[in-house]
């Protein structure tokens, strides 16, 4: 058997309000419900599909919420976990948004894996953040985020294994 896995190539949006909470998703494996995690809503690109695209429309299937515009890309981050039995490897690009309306503007599309292993969706303070005892994807996400906030975090995208 082979243990080497195509990556699936994906896209995430790390999404202020106009109080700098970060946007979270709390999911957990359906297959495994004490494996849970919280995230930055996003998901694979489609066929032909460019990632800021990918991440303008992951999100507002995930939330209902509108992006006109995202702004740069923050890091691309490649994993590999197990989820539902198989191995992954995943290489998402992380891309900074700011919603200055957080009001629903479409219908959430969850895909049938989404709506079996959604848990809730939350804002979250850099300072709630920093508090959280529950995995958080990626785990650094308190210091990137402290990071962006104080405008020290590179300004060319990071790269982030894990």
């Amino acid at each position: 058997m082979s243990t080497t896995l195509t990556p699936r190539i994906g896209a995430r949006v790390l999404l202020l309000d106009a109080h700098d909470r970060v946007l979270l998703i709390h999911a957990c494996d359906p297959h495994d419900r004490g494996h849970d995690w919280w995230e930055l809503p996003g998901g694979g690109l489609d066929e032909g599909e460019e990632p800021v695209d990918a991440a303008r429309r992951e999100v507002a299937e995930e939330t209902g919420i509108v992006l006109p515009a995202l702004g740069r890309k923050l890091w691309i981050r490649e994993s590999r976990f197990h989820y539902k039995g198989r191995n992954h490897h995943r290489i998402d690009h992380v891309f900074l948004a700011r919603a200055t309306d957080m009001a629903p503007k479409v219908a959430l599309k969850p895909t049938e894996n989404e709506k079996a292993g959604l848990i809730e969706r939350r804002w979250w303070s850099a300072a709630e953040l920093r508090e959280c005892t529950d995995k958080l994807l990626p785990a650094q996400l308190p210091t990137l985020l402290d990071d962006l906030l104080t405008g020290v975090l590179s300004t060319t995208p990071l790269r982030l294994v894990d």
